[in-house]
């Protein structure tokens, strides 16, 4: 009972940590699990897994109602990151624990550098005869009281990119949202609020693409997952009105140099054969 009582406590540190950097709780609840309370590295994928869904779910819902999400261009991606995501998610199964480890703390260490750049804000207008046009890739946001138009440009690379960002997920139980955005911002050239509003919507659903094989497998424990999703949930929601009151630049770089640490001693361990 006790070891449930500071996991969840733990998962409220992890949904703070991820809400105030921007990163997901799954970057801190995977480092946690597996080296923190010994759990085997799938259970603790999948655990974060459900965690990445219930934490998405509720802001994505937000986001839409206030415009700023594009569903079509959501949908379309998403054609790419639950392919990614359930390849993932299969290689998953085939990989040795700390081959994932490995994998997970650089994929962090990526992830940390693209959140503390500076992020570009596009506004592209629609090119007539484009295969943005015919398939219908772009649309309106509101921006102080008027609606701006914008249109994807660089489509093919976008999705590819976003096949990867999925592939990603699905592998090492992480939202991959920096990298979606990263696709959406620097390759298809969409607007910074729709880039992440609409990452966000598809984060969940790429999420359950790849926790229903590890679902499959017998790899998401009810007791792990459990006081995980509780926590992460509360903690993210925490981390949200922590952040309104905040000097997000100055939070963003300590907790920066957390997840690090965090995936350096990954790494360390992983190298060393230590996870299970």
């Amino acid at each position: 009972m006790s070891e449930i009582i500071i996991l969840f406590l733990g998962a409220i540190s992890a949904g703070l940590l991820g809400s105030l950097t921007g990163l997901g709780g799954g970057v801190i609840i995977i480092p946690l699990l597996t080296l923190g309370f010994g759990v085997p590295m799938h259970y603790a994928i999948g655990a974060s897994l459900i965690s990445v869904i219930g934490t998405s779910s509720g802001a994505a819902v937000a986001f839409v109602k206030e415009g700023f999400t594009n569903m079509r261009i959501g949908m379309f991606l998403e054609i790419a990151t639950t392919a990614g995501a359930i390849i993932g998610a299969l290689v998953s199964g085939m990989l040795n624990p700390n081959t994932i480890g490995i994998i997970f703390a650089s994929i962090l260490l990526l992830t940390v550098v693209l959140n503390l750049k500076g992020k570009p804000d596009h506004q592209e207008p629609l090119i007539k005869g484009s295969l943005e046009e015919k398939l219908k890739l772009y649309g309106t946001f509101p921006d102080k009281g008027v609606l701006k138009s914008y249109s994807a440009r660089n489509t093919v690379p976008g999705f590819l990119m976003m096949m990867f960002a999925g592939a990603m997920s699905g592998l090492l139980g992480i939202g991959s949202g920096a990298l979606k955005v990263l696709a959406m911002d620097n390759m298809m050239k969409l607007p910074f609020k729709v880039s992440t509003t609409t990452s966000n919507f598809m984060i969940g659903v790429t999420a359950v693409a790849s926790a229903l094989i590890y679902f499959q497998r017998g790899e998401i424990i009810p007791v792990i997952v459990a006081p995980v999703l509780i926590g992460v949930v509360v903690g993210s929601f925490i981390g949200s009105k922590t952040l309104m009151v905040s000097k997000t630049k100055k939070l963003k770089v300590f907790f920066a140099i957390v997840i690090t640490i965090l995936s350096i001693y990954m790494m360390y361990n992983g190298i060393n054969k230590s996870f299970r």
